[in-house]
């Protein structure tokens, strides 16, 4: 290298765009802002920003990738693993609550618990689907399936959580997952009544199955979990027959009623040795138990097991999170935003097969939506555009339902797995194609993301009330109504009016009484508070170094100096007095 090129000034590192000519956002900008609107790149930006590099550079991506790819794996597995604890965790309560033909309301919060507690809509759907005919009827089960439609979304409304750390990213990672429960709750308010009022979805399905036939056989696996789940059967595996038998109330939890306690023959357990299994079963294909088996194990053992292993999973799942956010960071780092929203903008309609597609490969809507969700977080895609995604994902859900009705003896499973299908369809079909309605779901999740802002605890408040507190109130005033009870018929009835009421107070509070204003208020002095408790060590370490610099300045003695020079003193004075 000559004199001259070893003299040359180092280009100097732009981190704001108002230093660059053309005043482009990058990854990594002091003021950078994932949801100002770029101005649109060209395919010959996109192709010169992800194919023209140096061999290096080559090697840091193709580095980069296997990192991403390495986290991703270990980050689904952690969402297999928290599904099939919560099912084992909460298979024996979930299952209770299926079975009893209901009121409506009931089995709309039935499908919302259920899928909560299990963490599966899929799970949710295909037992629904296998109870149709014998425990439940069509009418009830097409209530339950759009209730586990509105479950299912809690998982990754858990997973935008991961990014509690930033607020900007946190924001943008909350507004981005709940969209999908926006449009969910909806479309079920606008599909819940005109089901009740006349029988849509249950009409429609009906003339479609009506010369239908099914058979007995095997459902089709996704290529994704046969990569994840044999990593994730050798640590625990739950049993779902318990689950449907305690549906059908065929069995339960409780011992000698046919799955506990766990019975094996003397030796290491192996599926063959052990015929009666409960919460945790075996794999009889490789002849092997899991990890957290236990031979001779009751239900409590199989509970706590269950929330050890939920527990490990939420570990993995944050871990790999947070270093997911962060290697996607570092390879986004410095690339132009007009590049990278070129890269991701594809038709709307695109999107939803795309994420149809996606959802039909892993067999999870909340697997899709919850690898998205970190990356409407970072800023990489726009909400605008996770939106669409999350309305093929919905759709690419159904395909579970529908692949085991298509296994199972009977019309009435392949009509629910249909009903489930035309929901979503029909949600969409309001949802979407109009400007106008499609941007109602979105500005409502961007106002759930700004509240967040406000206020780092709000998530866990919303999560609270929109999947655990509302539908446990619902259900249990809908259990009023069916007990055949006088005197709870109209406890029932005093509750609706009041629960009617209060909506109505709230809502007339939030419009003409500034009640958005207090809340948001309320807010702000929450997160001031919660701000304050978390810098007040290092505010009281900079004040008591200001008031140590104050004293040296001042020739003030310290408390410990000006407490001897006292002591001193009084023995004199003592001496004296002597």
């Amino acid at each position: 290298m000559s004199d001259e090129d070893s003299n040359e000034p180092k280009k100097p590192i732009i981190t704001s765009r108002k230093d660059r000519p053309t005043g482009s956002i990058h990854f990594g900008d002091d003021d950078f802002n994932a949801d100002e609107e770029p101005a649109d790149a060209t395919w010959g930006e996109v192709f010169q920003a992800c194919c023209v590099r140096s061999p290096t550079e080559w090697g840091y991506a193709f580095g980069g990738f296997l990192v991403v790819c390495f986290f991703l794996y270990f980050f689904l597995f952690g969402l297999e693993l928290m599904g099939t604890s919560a099912k084992v965790m909460t298979g024996c309560t979930a299952g209770a609550l299926f079975g009893d033909e209901t009121n409506p309301v009931a089995g709309l919060m039935v499908g919302v618990l259920s899928t909560v507690l299990l963490q599966s809509s899929s799970t949710t759907t295909s037992i629904i689907v296998s109870l149709v005919g014998s425990a439940i009827s069509v009418r009830q089960a097409i209530y339950m399936v759009m209730g586990a439609n509105i479950g299912t979304t809690v998982t990754n409304t858990l997973v935008s959580l991961g990014q509690l750390g930033d607020a900007d990213q946190l924001e943008r990672a909350f507004a981005g997952a709940t969209v999908h429960d926006m449009f969910n709750y909806m479309t079920v308010c606008i599909l819940f009544p005109l089901e009740i009022a006349t029988g849509y979805l249950r009409h429609l399905t009906g003339a479609m199955v009506k010369n239908a036939t099914t058979s007995d056989g095997e459902t089709w696996e996704g290529p994704v979990k046969k990569f994840v789940s044999p990593l994730g059967e050798r640590i625990i595996k739950s049993n779902s027959k318990l689950i449907t038998a305690v549906a059908k109330g065929t069995g339960s939890c409780d011992d000698g009623d046919g799955f506990y306690p766990v019975l094996c023959e003397p030796g290491e357990p192996t599926a063959s040795k052990c015929k009666q299994v409960g919460l945790i079963s075996c794999n009889s294909d490789k002849n092997t138990c899991p990890s957290f088996f236990q031979p001779n194990a009751t239900a409590k053992d199989d509970k706590v097991s269950g929330g050890v292993v939920f527990f490990i999973s939420i570990v993995i799942l944050f871990t790999c999170l947070l270093a997911l956010v962060n290697v996607l960071q570092r390879m986004l780092l410095g690339l132009s935003t007009r590049v990278v929203h070129k890269a991701t903008n594809v038709n709307g309609y695109v999107a939803i097969a795309v994420g149809c597609g996606l959802t039909i490969l892993v067999q999870s809507s909340s697997v899709v939506t919850s690898a998205l969700t970190p990356l409407v977080g970072i800023g990489a895609i726009h909400i605008n555009q996770m939106y669409p995604l999350t309305l093929g994902s919905n759709i690419g859900t159904t395909v579970t339902a529908l692949l085991a009705s298509m296994v199972t003896e009977g019309t009435e499973s392949l009509q629910v797995a249909l009903c489930h299908l035309f929901f979503n369809i029909t949600g969409i079909a309001i949802f979407y194609p109009i400007p106008f309605m499609r941007a109602i779901p979105i500005h409502a999740a961007r106002q759930l993301g700004k509240a967040t802002r406000q206020w780092r605890g709000f998530p866990f408040l919303y999560i609270g009330v929109m999947f655990v507190l509302l539908p446990a109130i619902c259900l249990g005033i809908s259990f009023l109504f069916a007990d055949g009870s006088k005197g709870l018929t109209v406890l029932g009835s005093l509750l609706v009016v009041v629960l009617v009421l209060s909506f109505g107070y709230l809502a007339y509070w939030w419009r003409f009484k500034d009640g958005k204003q207090t809340l948001n208020a309320c807010f702000e002095r929450r997160e001031r508070a919660r701000l304050t408790m978390q810098d007040l060590p290092d505010d009281m370490e900079f004040l008591k170094a200001k008031v140590m610099a104050l004293m040296e300045h001042t020739g003030l003695p310290d408390d410990e100096e000006q407490g001897a020079t006292d002591k001193i003193k009084d023995e004199d004075e003592e001496e004296v007095a002597a």
